[in-house]
């Protein structure tokens, strides 16, 4: 079998060699072991003439037609029988400087990639039908056919059965495999000039991992779209988007958001790996404490308003939002969101998915949902007046209504509603409560240790010798458990700001955001820094944790 079949299929259909319906056809008749290809050979649909041809031609290599090369006597002294067993490759000439190999697979990069090592030797590649190599190694080598059928493929040092085990589909497995082990958020496939470098988001930080020759990248995109399905391996000049579900660790269920972008030194992939455990955190787990946990739980079981979750990019604002649906997602309820995408799969809720480009945009979804008469609607964020306006009108008719927004703090929400559009005696009557968030590091429960703060983490921290002096601060230490970065998960520090009737007659008063945030202050509203040093005197996070978080935070 081919290293990538799915990909080989994928161009014989674009050169128009075989038809989607052959394809078809094909799969519905394997049986056994026999693969694709050897169908498609056996039924007679294919040649092994044109699918040499479209190897060499996508691959770069010249096609060759080994029955009417010269061999040289001896030729087979450069290359041992095993290797040319093993790598289904004959020699076909060497003039002591360059020897040139013909292979049956030059997608197969993996063992490409090893041959120059194993012979130690510059090569020089060709392409050739798999049954005129077969036909050579039994000529040179004695080798007789593995099978009735030929196997198509190349044998690679750690792939003795070809199938699922190609080199390539295996490299791509241990990928998502590694990083789902080490616990990441996102892995990056990025083209560089020479290379392929390979990076994993850990606890919010970019850490490279793997850097693969470029000649690779091209399998790797394609096995990746051929696992999210929704993806078109024809397709390199426009974004895509896809997504793939595997079960790693037994039975734990994990979900990939695919996402490929064209750049100038070939198509880049980002993946965000949404691990469905983390819905079933409680608000302590996310981050919250009791006093907090307390107002935020009051909020979310009323019966209608808007509770709005704001903060940049990568702040945890919807895993924050699939919580608290988990808390209050009960049979008596009904739940439906609008999300652009889904990330997660909640069990007993409604989901909808933006798809702008045939009108289902937030706006129409949400008009569409209000008649579906649910109790709670979750739209996954507030974009423009439209939205925003629906969003209004339906928690004044008696719907609980979560969302997300990008502002810096809580009570910069209010002139973000009004400056898109929102009348502000709407915003003082639906919004209930706004909540800010960041992600800081947690510190390694096995490795941190007593750390002094620097005079410069003091100021930053507006922290004088009264709070210190009953107070043990802990820095990163690093271990074998957080791979030597001191750091081990994320948590959340947070800004409950909570609008109660004084708040709501500021809002209706046109007040700044400056004034409206003075007042919540004096009303008990903590900052997200003060949230924070909450948890670094609690020995939970490090200060330059915090400090990094809440660099525009400057009460």
């Amino acid at each position: 079998m081919f290293s990538n079949e799915e990909y080989l299929a994928q161009l014989l259909t674009e050169a128009g060699i075989v038809s989607d319906d052959d394809v078809a056809r094909a799969r519905q008749a394997l049986s056994g072991r026999e693969t694709l290809i050897e169908r498609l050979l056996t039924d007679g649909t294919l040649t092994q003439e044109a699918v040499a041809d479209v190897l060499a031609a996508n691959s770069g290599i010249p096609h060759v037609n080994l029955d009417a090369v010269t061999f040289n006597p001896g030729i087979t002294e450069a290359v041992p029988e095993d290797v040319a067993r093993r790598y289904h490759v004959i020699p076909v000439e060497d003039d002591g400087f360059m020897l040139t190999l013909a292979v049956s697979d030059p997608l197969n990069f993996e063992v490409l990639d090893s041959l120059p090592h194993v012979l130690g030797r510059e090569l020089n590649l060709v392409c050739a039908t798999h049954k005129s190599i077969q036909q050579s190694l039994k000529q040179f080598y004695g080798i007789e056919e593995t099978s009735p059928g030929g196997d198509l493929g190349i044998v690679s040092e750690t792939d003795d059965q070809g199938g699922d085990d190609a080199p390539i589909i295996k490299l791509v497995f241990n990928l998502l495999a590694d990083a789902f082990r080490v616990r990441a958020s996102d892995i990056h496939i990025e083209p560089l000039e020479t290379s392929v470098r390979i990076r994993y988001r850990m606890d919010g930080k970019l850490v490279e991992v793997a850097n693969h020759p470029k000649k690779l990248l091209p399998a790797i995109i394609a096995r990746l779209k051929v696992m999210s399905s929704t993806m078109s391996i024809a397709e390199k000049r426009l974004p895509q988007d896809g997504r793939i579900q595997l079960k790693m660790g037994g039975d734990k269920e994990i979900d990939l958001r695919v996402s490929s972008v064209p750049s100038n030194h070939g198509e880049s992939i980002v993946m965000r790996i949404l691990d469905k455990s983390a819905l079933v955190l409680g608000l302590p787990q996310l981050g919250f404490f009791s006093d907090d946990q307390e107002i935020f739980e009051r909020m979310i079981t009323l019966p209608d308003g808007i509770i709005l979750v704001t903060g940049p990019t990568g702040s945890g604002k919807t895993t924050t939002l699939y919580a608290c649906l988990n808390v209050i997602n009960k049979p008596d309820k009904k739940i439906i969101t609008v999300e652009d995408p889904v990330e997660y799969e909640l069990a007993g809720i409604n989901q909808v998915m933006v798809k702008a480009d045939i009108g289902m945009t937030f706006a129409a979804a949400l008009r569409a949902m209000l008649r579906q008469a649910p109790n709670i609607v979750m739209i996954g964020e507030i974009r423009d007046a439209e939205t925003a306006n629906i969003a209004i009108n339906a928690s004044l008719t008696g719907h609980l209504v979560f969302s997300t927004l990008h502002t810096n703090d809580a009570p910069g929400s209010v002139a973000r509603l009004a400056d898109i559009g929102v009348k502000r005696f709407l915003i003082a009557s639906a919004v209930r409560a706004v909540i800010a968030q960041r992600l800081v590091r947690k510190l390694c429960p096995i490795c941190k240790a007593p750390a002094e703060l620097t005079l410069k983490e003091l100021r930053a921290l507006n922290l004088d010798a009264g709070r210190m002096q009953d107070a043990t601060i802990f820095g990163p230490v690093g271990c074998e458990k957080c791979r030597g970065n001191g750091h081990k998960g994320r948590m959340g520090i947070f800004e409950v700001f909570e609008i109660d009737d004084e708040v709501r007659h500021m809002i209706n008063a046109e007040l700044t955001t400056v004034q409206l945030r003075k007042r919540a202050r004096e009303l008990g509203m903590r900052s997200l820094r003060e949230d924070g040093i909450r948890k670094v005197l609690a020995g939970l996070t490090s200060a330059q944790e915090v400090i990094h978080a809440t660099m525009s935070d400057f009460d």
